[in-house]
């Protein structure tokens, strides 16, 4: 049986005035039925705009996009608008970081829910649906949330109530980019143990976007680190955490603080380059240590453990073909 999701040599491209931005540069990516996948990596290496190119929010005349994207076997690239909206909202959802800007400010919630709800089986009490979505994600008192405009709530209610409207129409994968990160730790961690259980019991999949490599340990399967629109290391959680590879990969893991104190984090020298003159070969090779001349060229995959990926001429003798 195929992925659900399925991502095959994606390249997108903006057309600027400074010249061809080259933001995602051929990746691969799987979401299996019923797994959660991470994506890992700095501010600005490409991690959102591939959400939006799932959903269909990249649309202008700038953007240039090759490969293909495919849910349930359909390509949603090849979609017409219509029929991708008929997907969205249904089958695939989304939980973005700041619900304020989710939102709409001049609606209730239970009219905004009420549409996402419509969207789904028809013939269904639209109220007694989105209280009890509300109840679900632990809103004791549903009613007063459902008639209150999202500004009179704190964050931590609206992105409750982002959670219950992903998850109200029981859709196959859900697209989680940053949800909590606006909000505080505490409140975070507890968004994200609600997400866990709740699409644990549907068997929902996810697709997690964050910087936050505890969530990821904590919430993901499997996990993809992305630099300057590569990825550069794939595996499942556990093993990457145990073992990660890549210079990138381990700089990150060296960045995170211990709650011991023991050890300092180590910042990572230099930025995420410049997408409309990205570097040749690797494009972490001029912030990388280990870097040498034959990191210009394109480095392939190699297998260094059980489904254990990484592209990184440090283990070339590995690499396949």
């Amino acid at each position: 049986m195929p992925a659900l999701l399925e991502i095959d040599r994606l390249h997108l491209r903006f057309r600027l005035f400074e010249g061809i931005s080259h933001v995602i540069n051929g990746i691969d990516l799987r979401v299996e039925r019923g797994e959660r996948v991470a994506i890992v990596g700095e501010s600005g290496c490409g991690k959102s705009v591939t959400v939006r190119l799932i959903l269909g929010l990249l649309q202008q005349n700038n953007v240039l996009v090759e490969g293909s994207i495919r849910f349930d076997g359909v390509d949603l690239l090849q979609l017409k608008r219509a029929r991708l909206r008929e997907i969205r909202g249904r089958r695939i959802c989304a939980v973005f970081q700041d619900p304020m800007a989710s939102l709409n400010p001049t609606f209730k919630v239970y009219d905004q829910l009420r549409t996402v709800i419509q969207r789904g089986e028809a013939r269904r009490d639209a109220y007694a649906v989105a209280r009890a979505a509300l109840q679900e994600v632990a809103i004791t008192d549903p009613d007063r949330v459902l008639g209150a405009y999202p500004f009179q709530l704190s964050g931590g209610l609206n992105q409750r109530v982002l959670i219950a409207m992903s998850l109200v129409n029981q859709p196959d994968l859900i697209l989680a980019d940053e949800p909590g990160t606006a909000l505080d730790v505490t409140v975070q961690e507890q968004t994200l143990l609600l997400m866990r259980r709740l699409t644990e019991q549907r068997q929902s999949s996810v697709l997690l976007i964050t910087h936050n490599l505890g969530v990821v340990r904590e919430f993901a399967d499997r996990v993809y680190v992305m630099y300057a629109g590569n990825i550069v290391e794939q595996a499942p959680t556990p093993e990457l955490f145990a073992n990660p590879r890549h210079p990138y990969t381990q700089a990150l893991l060296a960045s995170v603080p211990t709650l011991s104190g023991e050890r300092l984090p180590e910042g990572i020298d230099g930025m995420v380059p410049d997408y409309t003159s990205p570097p040749e070969g690797c494009r972490f090779h001029p912030r990388c240590p280990a870097a040498t001349s034959v990191c210009r060229r394109p480095q392939p995959f190699g297998t260094v453990g059980e489904n254990h990926l990484v592209a990184c001429r440090l283990y070339r003798s590995e690499h396949h073909g």
